[in-house]
């Protein structure tokens, strides 16, 4: 009997570890830095988007998490958001050269500025699903690097 005793105090100490980690990681806020390149020139802005779920993803922007947008000072740019909770986001990234807030284009819809998305998945015909481009935030920091495409 002891035997099965100290098992099962194992075991419950063993679950409980578990439950403290699950509850820990359901807390944690980390930042998401983006760093952008492939810029055509520096005109303009770059803008970064960060959507938390499908809906909405790449370009509605009633269903941005956050968005920043800062100058063109490099032939890189960093932009950092923070205090994210983890998990899975996906991020688009426009070359907003005549700093109008949006993706220009032309008579037949095709972007006239440059963008990527995180992942930078190869774009053909449209915009990448949501799956195509998520990321997972799972650490203090996360750094990843979106590459603008120009059509």
């Amino acid at each position: 009997m002891r035997q099965g005793m100290k098992v099962s105090l194992a075991l419950l100490a063993f679950l409980g570890n578990l439950t403290w980690c699950a509850s820990a990681k359901a807390n944690f806020k980390g930042n998401l830095t983006v760093e952008i390149d492939g810029f055509k020139n520096k005109q303009g802005q770059v803008c970064a988007s960060i959507f938390a779920k499908s809906q909405g993803f790449p370009n509605n922007r009633d269903r941005v998490l956050q968005r920043q947008c800062t100058k063109i000072t490099d032939t890189s740019v960093k932009l950092t958001f923070e205090n994210l909770p983890a998990g899975s986001y996906a991020v688009a990234v426009m070359h907003d050269r005549n700093e109008d807030s949006k993706l220009n284009r032309n008579s037949l819809g095709m972007p006239t500025e440059g963008f990527g998305f995180s992942k930078n998945p190869e774009v053909r015909t449209s915009a990448p699903k949501f799956s195509e481009a998520a990321i997972v935030l799972a650490g203090p920091n996360t750094n990843i690097q979106v590459h603008l495409k120009y059509l």
